[in-house]
């Protein structure tokens, strides 16, 4: 169903690299920064476009386009096939994962060739921290998805995007908030997973309490989401 609708295929490959366009076109960007640890700004803003990526479309599309489907009883008609909604839901998630895993080639390219940003020191932890961060957010809007309406889903994830996206860094990089917001940012998904990606970045393993969280969070969301899912 995800891949009949072309414009938000193409909004999945191309959000992330946009937003890498548009910040490297700012020249302070590129610039080594004192403050960051002589590193330049948008490479350490590689990691938070990707989640931020995710985040957009596991709590913004996903949640609506799925409860959109309950809306015009696609749902229901599906619920006379052998598809349990845990196989619905998983196969929802992977779809839009696969178009996203095309969208992070191309900033991890991009990024390199253009703006002299370096690839991930750790590639197999870079994935991982990748495919953990996909999976506790797909889970979390899967859940955002058992909403009453499309138009409530996409308000839910909304709500939920854009505190989570504070903590992650978005508008204030991590590393130079107060040391309260950072120990806080570590418990909330996008902060525990922008800090793996970050942390595979310049070739280290992500903490363990990290992945803790995002594990707990993707544990939770998964079961609630499955719990609550509803056909029609």
């Amino acid at each position: 169903l995800y891949f009949r609708d072309v414009a938000a295929v193409i909004f999945g490959i191309l959000l992330a690299p946009a937003i890498l366009a548009v910040l490297g076109s700012v020249p302070a960007f590129r610039a080594a920064d004192p403050a960051l640890g002589g590193r330049t700004t948008i490479s350490i803003y590689v990691p938070i476009m990707l989640t931020m990526a995710v985040a957009m479309i596991a709590l913004s599309m996903l949640p609506a386009q799925l409860a959109a489907y309950r809306e015009r009883g696609i749902l229901r008609r599906l619920a006379t096939t052998p598809a349990k909604p845990r196989d619905l839901l998983t196969a929802q998630a992977l779809v839009q994962l696969t178009v996203l895993a095309i969208g992070v080639v191309l900033v991890l390219g991009v990024g390199w060739l253009a703006y002299g940003v370096d690839l991930p020191g750790n590639a197999a932890a870079f994935v991982l921290g990748f495919l953990l961060v996909a999976a506790t957010l797909f889970g979390i809007g899967l859940l955002l998805a058992t909403a009453g309406s499309a138009k409530m889903a996409q308000g839910l994830g909304s709500l939920t995007f854009f505190p989570l996206m504070f903590f992650a860094g978005l508008w204030v990089p991590r590393e130079v908030m107060p040391e309260t917001l950072q120990r806080i940012g570590e418990y909330t998904p996008l902060g525990a997973g922008v800090q793996v990606m970050q942390d595979a970045t310049v070739g280290h393993w992500p903490q363990l309490l990290h992945v803790v969280v995002l594990c707990a969070y993707a544990a939770v969301a998964w079961t609630a989401a499955a719990r609550f899912f509803r056909w029609s």
